[in-house]
């Protein structure tokens, strides 16, 4: 069965292992995947990740980040632009998450960072997703 689209699989998986409260989540590696886990765990949302490689496949294995109760710090994940229907965004058009609690995760022509990074170098991009 051929993926259309390997990061909503991505975030999907990531939202149900939050749900099911578990330490971990494995999924296919690729190099914007690592990205978002990178922009992920610099905004404090994963504990953090490693790429495991199994034979001649790179599997990305996501530690997940739960508060002292056992709450989860991820809350929701949100895919924008989608294989059907890209969404690009200019400077002054880059969206607040619930009033900056949440980001908004870019890809731009100098890597894939969240939406202040990006506001803060003036540059636009592809919204790949919020998260919150």
């Amino acid at each position: 069965m051929s993926m259309t689209d390997p990061i909503a699989d991505m975030l999907t998986r990531i939202r149900n292992a939050v749900t099911a409260k578990h330490e971990q989540v494995t999924m296919p590696a690729s190099k914007l995947k690592l990205a978002i886990a990178d922009v992920l765990k610099r905004e404090g949302f994963i504990r953090g990740y490693e790429v495991v490689e199994e034979g001649p496949r790179k599997f990305l294995r996501v530690q997940l980040n739960y508060t002292g109760k056992r709450e989860p710090v991820l809350n929701g994940l949100q895919r924008v632009s989608k294989p059907g229907l890209r969404v690009y965004v200019q400077k002054r058009e880059i969206p607040r998450v619930y009033g900056g609690l949440g980001i908004a995760i870019l890809s731009t022509p100098q890597g894939v960072m969240t939406g202040q990074d990006a506001w803060r170098r003036s540059i636009g991009g592809e919204v790949i997703c919020y998260v919150w």
